[in-house]
């Protein structure tokens, strides 16, 4: 019986230790409007269909900030 339970123990601590261990990662803050208007804007990804507008741009900008890509 006590075997069971050390090893059931064991395998808990172990599971978990990985989650725990994990680094914690904060979202990075949107920069201020003022400062987004003046930064430059590099190409749009090819698209076909509709023009790209700046808001479409905008946001396509904010959602890959917002999921941790890297610019290439």
């Amino acid at each position: 019986m006590k075997k069971i339970i050390l090893v059931g123990v064991a395998i808990f601590a172990v599971s978990t230790s990985g989650a725990l261990a994990a680094k914690k990662t904060t979202k990075p803050k949107a920069p201020a409007a003022a400062a987004a208007a003046t930064t430059t804007v590099g190409a749009a990804p090819p698209m076909l269909g509709a023009p790209v507008s700046a808001a479409d741009r905008a946001l396509y900008e904010k959602n890959q900030r917002d999921s941790g890509m890297k610019k290439k």
